[in-house]
């Protein structure tokens, strides 16, 4: 596939809400509108929750959908419940076939977004986690480039990562991403399509929602899981396919100049997939458009999240048998 006829966003728009749909929710199948909560549930009033965001594709060709690394995303999603104190009542076989059902229900015959949600239910105002009532939901709307994949242009923003030893980074925790909206929303008032965000000692963290990778000559760069970063699957996988197309990689600390002076540099996430940056605070990266060497990983992503690369078909479980 040519990626260059992927540039461009296609949502979700936050002033268009959806409510049509299917949901699973209090342990069965509902119309979405139906899956509801008290405005008194503890996770409204103080983020105590955590999600995951999961992708499927659709292939036309072979008329099937694709469920990009589920099992991963089910692992971290209940690493992220054992991390606020959730219980979740399902193991992760379950999740994998609960979700093959909403899809099927649902008649996608699109690209799809699945969200899963774990949150304290209880309608307390104490300030807890422990002995608080825990629900899980997922629901599933269609949706093609979270953002655009073609070249975005970034800020480096003022608003700091939150410290994994102030709310652990590598969760997908509700509350967390009032930072990542905060700096969302400044670059965006500025002119920028996206967020660059600075740990706590001035290294570059992540994106507002996504994982961050650079080019420096000839070699694949990407801050640490130490660096106050989501332990991204997709960054997983662009690793992965670094290393089969013999592209060196390296974790380690980057500073904000070297973004400056990169060939190369790219956001990675189930929302963003594989999206180039052509541009961080007015200054152009490298060629100004998307490089060769995210050229050649978006290729092989999009490739196998499709269904279409014999070699990584383990990647992806298709929902149409």
């Amino acid at each position: 596939m040519n990626t260059e006829t992927l540039a461009g966003a296609s949502g979700p728009s936050p002033t268009q809400e959806f409510d049509e749909g299917t949901a699973f929710f209090h342990g069965r199948m509902m119309p979405l509108a139906d899956a509801q909560v008290s405005i008194a549930t503890h996770a409204l009033q103080y983020g105590t929750g955590c999600f995951e965001g999961i992708r499927a594709y659709w292939n036309e060709e072979q008329q099937n959908l694709y469920l990009l690394k589920a099992p991963e995303h089910y692992q971290r999603f209940h690493d992220s419940c054992r991390m606020i104190r959730i219980l979740c009542p399902y193991a992760v076989e379950d999740l994998l076939e609960i979700t093959r059902a909403l899809l099927r229900t649902g008649g996608f015959r699109q690209d799809v977004y699945i969200r899963p949600v774990a949150f304290k239910a209880s309608r307390v105002i104490k300030l807890t986690l422990k002995d608080l009532r825990d629900d899980v939901a997922i629901y599933a709307v269609p949706m093609g480039n979270y953002i655009d994949v073609g070249g975005l242009h970034a800020i480096v923003s003022a608003w700091t990562r939150v410290s994994d030893n102030a709310i652990p980074a590598r969760s997908k925790l509700t509350g967390s991403y009032v930072n990542m909206a905060l700096a969302s929303d400044d670059a965006h008032e500025k002119g920028y399509d996206e967020a660059i965000l600075l740990g706590a000692d001035g290294h570059v963290s992540e994106g507002a929602g996504s994982n961050l990778f650079m080019v420096r000559r000839g070699t694949l760069i990407t801050p640490p899981v130490t660096a106050d970063i989501l332990e991204g699957i997709t960054r997983s996988i662009v690793m992965e396919l670094a290393e089969e197309n013999g592209i060196p990689v390296a974790e380690r600390p980057i500073d904000r100049t070297e973004l400056y002076v990169a060939d190369e540099v790219f956001l990675t996430g189930t929302g963003a997939q594989i999206a180039p940056i052509t541009a961080i605070d007015g200054r152009m990266v490298g060629s100004g458009r998307r490089g060769p060497m995210v050229g050649r990983l978006q290729d092989a992503f999009f490739r196998a999240v499709r269904g279409d690369d014999p070699n990584h078909r383990d990647w992806v479980l298709p929902v149409y048998d």
